[in-house]
């Protein structure tokens, strides 16, 4: 496996506090040089770096969202980009996040063609019966449907699978 992915055409660029602007001259170069990109993902949007013209890290964050979308676009790329969420869902009975935890900024959820959270029952509630199960809770899906998917979560190899083949197995 580590043959393989040593092989693959990944580029990671762990550069921290990056902007817009540096992704995008990053992208162009590769794209120009390689052809199309299959993917951009950004981990994650709050620990890039904005313009400084902002008048809060909130606009900052929206403008930093705004220009991942358009950067898109342009090299018809699709970018995902990983968020923090607030500490508000910490305190509510279900923990199930929501397009209200995006943290520092409501134009993540406006930018966004989709908006999916991972959660884990098993995180919050260890004796939960869905220990070795997570869903995919599709929040916000522009040209489809939302919703919530059932995976199997296979801890020994911090990976998610196709919750019908291990359903028999638990």
């Amino acid at each position: 496996a580590v043959g393989k992915l040593g092989e693959a055409p990944i580029w990671i660029d762990d550069n921290p506090n990056l902007t817009v602007m540096e992704i995008r001259a990053k992208a162009r170069r590769l794209k120009s040089r390689l052809g199309d990109l299959g993917l951009i993902v950004v981990d994650y949007l709050q620990l890039m770096s904005g313009r400084g013209t902002a008048e809060n890290r909130q606009v900052e964050v929206s403008e930093m969202s705004r220009g991942l979308k358009i950067l898109a676009r342009e090299l018809e790329t699709p970018i995902v980009a990983l968020s923090q969420l607030s500490r508000a869902l910490e305190s509510r009975t279900d923990k199930r996040p929501m397009l209200a935890d995006l943290r520092e900024s409501g134009s993540i959820e406006q930018d966004a063609d989709v908006v999916a959270f991972l959660y884990r029952d098993e995180v919050y509630n260890p004796e939960s019966p869905d220990i070795g199960s997570a869903e995919v809770i599709v929040a916000k899906h522009r040209n489809g449907p939302t919703g919530t998917v059932r995976l199997a979560w296979l801890s020994n190899y911090t990976r998610f699978a196709n919750m019908s083949r291990y359903q028999d197995q638990a």
